[in-house]
């Protein structure tokens, strides 16, 4: 019998957004198709992948299909993707953040649509879980040049508790494409099934969670989470079929994306969710 955590009790159902990491390197034929089914989209913005090029197509695509936009930060290391050992120190955090989402909100400004919230990508969004100092200085800078914008945070985590201290918009997150270890922390890619990539059972994660407010993890511990807004990586294999069977079987679970007759403006005014 999995071991279950005591806290572990049924959650009503619950209306979750769909994010989903683009601009990446992948095919655009691949960014449309995911754009067409998730409802935010965190933009790679020059750190571990993209470009000018990608950020302009996605913004477009993110208003064409009324997604919110995001920005997703990375360390400058594309050799390896931006998942490898983190560099970066809680001093040099501010500035990343001001060449990389700074980048993105110019570009989405001078298409009309809204910087609606920052994710972090790979090692950097592990490093801010792991370290105190980077997690709070991550957060200032967040409050102090988008305080409008989102934190997307892993649920139950450092940075999600450090955003909401501050109080500072927060998303807390799940991963449906990925396992978890005990702790809550995700498997390390580099071990066995950290990556979740038939249908049914990322189908099958999702609905539990939605259900029972818990995820199971690889040792088949039982652990509680709250999350806002669920993940699928662009790089997953067969994402975009991953996307469409989770909107075939929990779409009328998932909170819609902008109307179409109430496009995304720039960043001014009143958040929206």
């Amino acid at each position: 019998m999995p071991a279950r955590s005591q806290s572990a009790v049924p959650t009503p159902l619950v209306k979750l957004d769909l994010n989903c990491d683009l601009g990446e390197g992948e095919p655009l034929a691949r960014t449309r198709a995911l754009m067409r089914r998730v409802t935010s989209a965190n933009v790679a913005c020059g750190g571990h992948g993209g470009d000018l090029k990608t950020m302009e197509a996605c913004v477009r695509l993110a208003r064409q299909h009324g997604v919110r936009l995001g920005a997703h930060p990375g360390p400058g290391s594309r050799s390896d993707f931006g998942r490898g050992p983190a560099r970066v120190v809680p001093d040099e955090i501010e500035l990343l953040l001001l060449h990389q989402v700074g980048a993105l909100e110019r570009v989405a400004q001078a298409n009309g649509v809204r910087l609606h919230h920052i994710k972090l990508h790979g090692a950097l969004y592990h490093a801010s879980e792991e370290n105190e100092a980077l997690a709070k200085r991550y957060v200032a800078a967040v409050r102090r040049f988008w305080p409008q914008a989102k934190i997307y945070a892993r649920a139950g985590g450092r940075v999600a508790r450090v955003a909401r201290r501050a109080g500072l918009g927060l998303w807390e997150e799940a991963f449906a494409d990925r396992s978890y270890r005990d702790d809550g922390t995700l498997v390390p890619r580099t071990e066995p099934n950290a990556l979740l990539t038939e249908a049914g059972l990322v189908v099958e994660r999702v609905r539990r969670l939605l259900d029972e407010g818990e995820v199971i993890a690889a040792s088949g511990k039982h652990i509680v989470l709250r999350p806002q807004t669920l993940c699928i990586h662009s790089d997953t294999p067969h994402a975009a079929e991953l996307a469409q069977a989770l909107v075939n079987e929990l779409g009328a679970k998932c909170k819609p994306p902008v109307s179409r007759r109430n496009p995304i403006r720039p960043n001014r005014g009143r958040a929206w969710a």
